[in-house]
């Protein structure tokens, strides 16, 4: 029944406001399994699949025979053990995580869960974990409404399903200046002393932590957070993103 009831919501909502894809603007039709995307534009996300690497997700193309070098994540050092993604940023893909960050489009986040879903080598990792969202600055929080890596958090939590769960773990201290221009070096300096644990967050080092940010760039980021955690005792860290790129 409750079912039946939702079907019927989204129907007379679909009438009455009809979904628009994100990425090429045109009208999203009642039987596609996604609500942001159109029957054409889905199948442009860029999936990953394994074989990846294992630092920061980015999958390796042909045949792969002992260790290979990423050129995405290299140099980084990462205070993780592991790092998966579930999509590539560009394409459909990239629409969505634009959409959720720049123009408030909340509305993407069931078709973020919807891959996430569709993404084994991501819910294999996390499963049973507690998911520990990159914090924004009070300050950029307030001016977006949200945290866009909280709520994707959330979205893995419920696609993993059963004990996995959202801990909110750290806190952002300063109030850096947007990463997105610079390079990892300058990253790494700019958000040196950027987190802190959270107050009164309580860390145990057989834990299972997995760090979650909306999309892994240079990992200087996420790596920073790694790096706060692993000094109050974790030692079972891995790091998930949807997108890379």
């Amino acid at each position: 029944m409750r079912r039946a009831l939702a079907e019927l919501g989204r129907g007379l909502s679909d009438v009455v406001f009809p979904p628009m894809c994100v990425h090429c603007r045109g009208l999203v039709p009642s039987e596609s399994e996604f609500r942001a995307l159109c029957l054409r534009c889905e199948p442009q996300i860029s999936r990953v699949t394994p074989p990846h690497c294992s630092t920061c997700g980015h999958p390796f193309y042909g045949e792969v025979e002992g260790e290979r070098l990423c050129p995405h994540c290299e140099g980084l050092a990462p205070a993780y053990r592991e790092g998966r993604t579930a999509v590539l940023l560009k394409g459909a893909g990239r629409s969505l995580v634009h959409e959720l960050k720049y123009h408030r489009g909340v509305h993407v986040l069931a078709d973020i869960e919807t891959i996430f879903r569709q993404t084994p080598h991501v819910l294999e990792l996390v499963r049973g974990a507690w998911l520990v969202p990159v914090p924004l600055h009070p300050r950029k929080k307030r001016e977006r409404g949200y945290n866009q890596s909280e709520l994707i958090a959330e979205c893995l939590a419920r696609a993993a399903g059963g004990e996995t769960r959202v801990a909110h773990l750290l806190t952002r201290q300063l109030d850096t200046v947007s990463q997105t221009k610079h390079d990892r070096k300058t990253r790494q300096a700019n958000l040196r002393n950027a987190f802190a644990l959270a107050k009164g967050a309580s860390i145990t080092a057989e834990r299972h932590l997995v760090l979650v940010d909306d999309v892994f760039t240079t990992g200087s980021t996420l790596n920073s957070c790694a790096l706060t955690l692993r000094r109050a005792g974790a030692l079972n860290l891995d790091v998930v993103t949807f997108g890379h790129g």
